[in-house]
């Protein structure tokens, strides 16, 4: 197969650097970026690095032109602005930047969780049944063991062993916690107690699904334990951390690889994901459960989606280089990249 992407795209690396975090976590992101900075330009593109460290973004760009550069979008929010992920896309639209992932509206869309689950049941897409709660009582919900979210947050803040709930009086008692600390209403959902896949997906006007990645909880008995919280995702050291087992590819018969790659496509599709993105399953009793869905999922080298790639034969640097050709389709110089070469 012809490689039909173009190597030589300049690139604006964007991320986030946030002043309050330690000496430690301000070296791995920056490790981070220096990894897929160098892998970019193994491949020859051209790149900057572009590090926010506060809310002021425009002036950061202003020495750069829209029409040199393509953005990598990596910047998960304004340093200090909390849930301003989307504001960083609005920000590059008004400058008029092409830049990879999705659009401001699809992120903000995305942190509405009871409004995607709404799209959801509307495309006839399996997901938990829910309900949303702005007051602690909760005499309407019959179904244990059930998780409490904010309907709000991302990157599964909040989320908690305290989260799955058994009884009428620990669901109301989180509510009332999510209530009083997010300061959000609280998304109910019925905890799907099975074996959980990422599937990660990439392209616009063809969309391919890459291979699953499988959670494995191996070892974890207790059901409240069998979540991909915050430590699980982002505290090396961390019990969960330690013992949940990132299997890629997922183990499953041909059948259910085609159910789940079919769902996720369709999700993709029916949340207007841009360039890539990540579904989130539960799988039980025959069924797969859409638990979430992230469009700009994280992509450092020891995620899901990067193993995913590789499986599929893109090294890292090639990933990179193909969602930054994929932004290139609609970069006012640049988009004489051919969409349909893209999707090879």
């Amino acid at each position: 197969m012809v490689d039909h992407r173009r190597r030589d795209l300049p690139v604006l690396l964007l991320h986030n650097v946030n002043p309050r975090w330690t000496s430690a976590e301000i070296a791995e992101a920056d490790e981070d970026v220096g990894t897929l900075g160098g892998a970019l330009r193994s491949l020859g593109h051209p790149v900057d690095l572009v590090a926010v460290e506060d809310g002021r973004l425009a002036g950061r760009l202003a020495s750069y032109e829209p029409r040199e550069h393509i953005v990598f979008n990596w910047c998960e929010e304004l340093p200090g602005i909390p849930h301003s992920e989307p504001e960083v896309a609005a920000i590059l639209e008004r400058l008029g930047f092409a830049f990879t992932g999705s659009s401001s509206r699809v992120l903000s869309f995305s942190h509405d969780k009871p409004g995607v689950k709404r799209v959801l049941d509307a495309a006839h897409i399996s997901t938990p049944p829910w309900a949303v709660f702005r007051k602690p009582s909760a005499r309407s919900w019959t179904i244990f063991p059930a998780i409490v979210k904010a309907a709000h947050e991302h990157c599964s803040i909040g989320i908690s062993a305290d989260s799955v709930v058994a009884s009428r009086s620990e669901l109301e008692a989180r509510i009332a916690y999510i209530l009083k600390e997010h300061k959000q209403p609280a998304l109910v959902e019925e905890f799907i107690d099975g074996r959980e896949f990422h599937v990660s997906a990439w392209g616009n006007g063809t969309v391919t699904v890459l291979p699953a990645a499988e959670m494995d909880y191996v070892g974890l008995t207790d059901i409240r334990d069998r979540l991909f919280t915050y430590d699980a995702k982002y505290l090396p050291g961390s019990r969960l951390y330690e013992t949940i087992e990132l299997r890629v590819p997922a183990e499953l018969d041909r059948r259910a690889r085609a159910q789940l790659e079919r769902i996720a496509h369709s999700t993709y599709r029916a949340t207007a994901c841009r360039d890539y993105g990540r579904i989130d399953l539960r799988y039980r009793d025959g069924v797969f459960y859409v638990i979430d869905v992230n469009p700009n999922p994280d992509i450092n080298p020891k995620t899901s989606m990067s193993y995913a790639a590789l499986e599929a034969g893109y090294s890292y640097g090639e990933m990179g280089s193909r969602i930054v050709n994929l932004a290139a389709a609609r970069h006012p110089v640049y988009r004489a990249v051919q969409g349909n070469a893209l999707a090879a």
